[in-house]
């Protein structure tokens, strides 16, 4: 309880003096200590440790559920092997459906607090944050007893802290699981040396010593984390889990007609009718004999996926494909293109404007929104995909090149430093630096199109080949045996 106490010193401590930092009164930036104290006597009186909650899992993201598809997987993982599942988030965008129809998993909704909308910024920024803080750490006192708090990391500004204080207080043991450093996705914005990113830094190093234990994404995370932030942590890399796979033509075919009712792209040439078929601009289904079969002359599909953040520069994919169009014009034997962006994001608006001001003849390009289910449908149909992500910290990977790879879908991948650990350059893709790069990578990839003997064929077949891990695999091997021991513990000492 020592250490409990040590805890909430320093996060009560924080609290005071971000307030004072906001331009807050000396009773108002004390405000956190009547309340630290309120929280004692309180949980004072909390009763005892039901016997059963080692197989209880409190799954937490301080974001929206539906897009944080590792929260989702984790949530599956521990309710394939018989643990009960309070998943915790922002209720957005709608949950994989599996997640929905899932009887050993329940969706505790929580609100994305806005703050104060008057004041300075900082001002702003502190109430949201303690605002959020009252929030969670209410939640998380309020559900029944768990054996564990398995968070995401970032968002961690206030959920390590806030979920550290109420595992000590409940006795649940802390996981941490580490996506990427939240205060270098804050510097994207603010800049590096802007104060509040240093002290995000400083909350972010500090409360993250508080688990009790850690998971991360690359190799090279755990590293870092080990090297300088003196934490040690176990590497469960992002895998495909089993729903991406390769398409099979009358499942593309049923996307296709699916997509073509909203977007154009989809849809067959208006000057093309044939008696019995049914017609995408991509396959064409007989009515008589239900086949299905790929169009002659059909488009490559090249797809990628995003968040519109300030990570991922689409202008680099924009100007490789004008110069693809180019390569079209001057005669070389290259396929059309659809472009299917997918995703949600703050900068979403700004690109369609962008893409609405380009005159191609030769690609067609649609931003959509997908169902979870849908998603890896597409993937599985497409021919080629590129990822433009740039981690802020360097250290994590893009999930949606690990999706891309489950459905054995080659991968054109913008390069920053640890990429090595998930694209084999020559080997199931290929890395660029810039756009003129990717421009002459689309034109070497897509110039045997559609014969699977030149590059995109051969990185395909790597694919085939690899025998990829895939999600379960990969977290019975690395997290099940934590949880299994911490679960045989407990039951041992609540039969003494």
């Amino acid at each position: 309880m020592a250490d409990a106490n040590a805890a909430v010193a320093v996060v009560t401590v924080s609290l005071v003096l971000l307030g004072l930092l906001s331009g807050l009164s000396i009773s108002w930036a004390l405000l956190p200590v009547a309340v630290v104290v309120l929280i004692f006597v309180l949980a004072s009186g909390l009763k005892g440790r039901d016997e059963l909650a080692h197989l209880n899992v409190c799954v937490l993201v301080l974001g929206d559920i539906g897009r944080s598809p590792r929260i989702q997987y984790h949530a599956l993982s521990l309710s394939r092997h018989g643990y009960n599942v309070t998943l915790i988030g922002f209720l957005g965008t709608k949950p994989h459906q599996d997640i929905i129809e899932d009887d050993r998993i329940d969706i505790l909704p929580i609100s994305e607090l806005k703050g104060l909308t008057v004041g300075p910024r900082i001002f702003r920024y502190a109430s949201k944050v303690i605002f959020q803080s009252f929030q969670l750490f209410y939640v998380l006192m309020k559900i029944e007893d768990q054996g564990y708090i398995l968070m995401q990391n970032p968002p961690g500004l206030p959920a390590i802290a806030v979920t550290w204080v109420a595992s000590r207080l409940r006795g649940n043991q802390f996981i941490i699981d580490w996506h990427n450093y939240g205060y270098t996705i804050m510097a994207l914005t603010h800049g590096e040396n802007h104060f509040i990113v240093k002290l995000a830094k400083w909350y972010e190093k500090l409360f993250g010593r508080f688990s009790d234990h850690n998971l991360c994404v690359t190799n090279a995370m755990r590293e870092d984390l080990r090297k300088n932030w003196n934490i040690e942590a176990t590497t469960l890399y992002d895998k495909p889990p089993p729903i991406f796979r390769e398409t099979p033509l009358k499942l593309q075919h049923e996307l296709f007609i699916r997509m073509g009712s909203t977007y154009l792209p989809f849809r067959p040439s208006l000057d093309v009718t044939k008696e019995y078929m049914e017609l995408t601009a991509f396959t064409e289904h007989n009515t008589q004999t239900g086949a299905v079969t790929r169009s002659a002359g059909r488009p490559a599909l090249l797809i990628s996926s995003t968040s519109w953040t300030e990570d991922e520069d689409f202008s680099v994919l924009l100007q490789a494909l004008e110069e693809y169009e180019k390569f079209v014009e001057a005669g070389h034997k290259l396929p059309s293109l659809v472009c299917v962006i997918t995703g949600k994001g703050p900068q979403k608006e700004y690109y369609k404007k962008l893409i609405d001001s380009k005159e191609f003849h030769h690609i067609k390009i649609c931003t959509p929104w997908l169902e979870a289910e849908d998603y890896p449908v597409l993937l599985g149909s497409a021919d080629l995909g590129v990822c433009l992500h740039k981690s802020s910290s360097g250290l994590d990977l893009p999930m949606k090149v690990v999706d891309m790879f489950g459905c054995c879908l080659p991968v054109c991948a913008i390069h920053f430093q640890c990429l090595h650990e998930l694209v084999k350059h020559e080997e199931n893709g290929l890395i660029f630096k810039d756009s003129k790069e990717l421009s002459e990578q689309l034109k070497l990839l897509f110039s045997d199109f559609p014969g699977d003997q030149g590059k995109l064929g051969i990185f395909r077949k790597n694919l085939r080949e690899s025998g990829q891990q895939r999600w379960d695999e990969n977290w019975d091997h690395n997290v099940l045996p934590l949880i299994k021991e911490h679960s045989s513990e407990a039951q041992f000492d609540g039969g003494h």
